[in-house]
């Protein structure tokens, strides 16, 4: 269980849910990185929809509430990897979104989504902050690496029609050429990324 706002939350997602197709603040925010993500551009849209939508769902009703939340920790969640050319991307990403959020007048946000950055790698569940999407995030997150293999409750043609709606377009390829790249030039911390 969990609380968004202040209200009680459980990561029991609706039973009818319907893809959200499109985020104007998602695309804006992702065109200023354009330059930085070149040829991945499209895999890393597609993703952070895949996530978006998939947090959207297993935040439930609250999700209308915080959807800018979980829009601008999904453009900026993995971005550190394109804008400073590593795989230890989590700190760099987190900097990027506050930045962002102190240009926007959003500095109220700033914990929030950075632990939602900072723990969308953890392996057992975050409990910090109850109130917080970090959880739902961080197991959005997750259904998505797994190409849709674990759900957590999300139906499964939600997560398929997710799938369909937004091709993985070779981001799984991607993210294991970059892992094998870390494993040659780090052979002791190859996923910096990973918590426990």
């Amino acid at each position: 269980m969990s609380y968004v706002s202040g209200l009680k939350m459980q990561l029991n997602p609706p039973q009818d849910m319907d893809v959200i197709a499109e985020s104007t603040l998602l695309d804006e925010l992702l065109e200023g990185y354009r330059e930085q993500l070149a040829e991945d551009y499209a895999a890393y849209r597609n993703h952070c929809m895949r996530v978006f939508n998939y947090c959207s769902a297993l935040a439930g009703a609250e999700a209308a509430a915080a959807e800018n939340k979980i829009i601008i920790a999904a453009v900026f969640h993995d971005l550190g990897i394109w804008t400073e050319n590593t795989f230890d991307y989590l700190q760099p990403s987190q900097l990027l979104a506050q930045r962002y959020l102190e240009k926007s007048f959003k500095e109220s946000w700033c914990k929030e989504i950075e632990a939602m950055i900072g723990e969308h790698h953890k392996l057992t569940r975050y409990q910090a902050n109850p109130s917080w999407l970090v959880e739902a995030f961080r197991k959005a997150d997750r259904i998505d690496l797994s190409g849709g293999l674990l759900r957590y409750r999300l139906k499964d043609d939600f997560v398929s029609d997710v799938l369909d709606a937004f091709p993985n377009a070779g981001f799984h390829a991607m993210l294991v050429r970059l892992a094998v790249k870390r494993l040659q030039s780090h052979p002791l911390n190859p996923l910096p990324m990973m918590k426990w």
